[in-house]
């Protein structure tokens, strides 16, 4: 089941925030290192992130760029307008509000904020609809009102690179999914903060071995596969980014 990230891992009831990673809290654990045909999200592939997807290197794992074929460009432009299309009716948030979307934590200060939809997050597990995203991606401008500047779309932790270059060709997007997540053990949860975190999305332990020495919790995989999409950038290179440090809407 798809829910709000309020994650809880020690038995006071702390509350985690990972900043961007307000989305889905599906924290089931693949009992596997890797996935053929996928990378690590290493510097190389980090370079075009802003901060916070970047700060995760070492937590992420991506699809590969494929080789263009013919229709794939057609294929991901038509997807985009399917989302600019959809976004038309929550430019009011309150729209969201009414539809099913629920504001993940609004309580929490955060960069863009996720008004996600279980509904249509469970539909993605097994199908693609783009004129159902899972979230809606907001910020917030200085009156404290929601300015809309795109889509999350998702797909089943198991999904394969093939369906997912199905729903959007891989050689124009990379699909990521975070991984690698040492959930400390009470008494340390502090240490997910700082400026050298040991434990979590931004955390320094990265294995198994590493997070059982400290008494943690391993999840090698720890959400659904998941794409943005800011159908309101004017280059279309912008449109897939995994920058969500800037604001995507001009």
């Amino acid at each position: 089941m798809f829910r709000k990230i309020s994650v809880y891992y020690s038995a006071n009831g702390l509350r985690l925030a990972f900043g961007a990673l307000f989305l889905i809290a599906r924290a089931l654990a693949w009992q596997s290192d890797s996935m053929p045909g996928m990378d690590m999200g290493g510097k190389s592939e980090m370079k075009d992130m802003g901060p916070s997807m970047a700060a995760m290197a070492g937590h992420m794992i991506m699809t590969p760029l494929r080789p263009e074929q013919p229709g794939d460009m057609e294929k991901a432009k038509a997807v985009v307008e399917q989302a600019r299309a959809t976004m038309e009716r929550y430019q009011n948030y309150k729209n969201a509000l009414a539809d099913g979307y629920v504001w993940a934590n609004p309580e929490a200060k955060q960069t863009q904020y996720h008004f996600m939809n279980d509904a249509n997050a469970s539909e993605a597990e097994t199908h693609f609809d783009p004129a159902k995203p899972s979230a809606l991606l907001y910020r917030k401008t200085r009156h404290q009102q929601f300015t809309l500047e795109g889509v999350m779309y998702t797909a089943g932790q198991h999904t394969s690179v093939e369906e997912l270059d199905k729903r959007i060709p891989t050689s124009i997007v990379r699909w990521h999914e975070h991984t690698n997540f040492c959930a400390a053990p009470e008494g340390k949860t502090d240490q997910y903060f700082g400026a050298h975190p040991k434990f979590g999305m931004f955390g320094s332990i990265k294995t198994k071995e590493a997070c059982d020495h400290e008494h943690g919790h391993f999840y090698p995989f720890m959400f659904t596969w998941m794409i943005h999409v800011f159908p309101y950038e004017k280059d279309f290179k912008d449109v897939f980014s995994m920058n969500d440090d800037v604001a995507h809407v001009h």
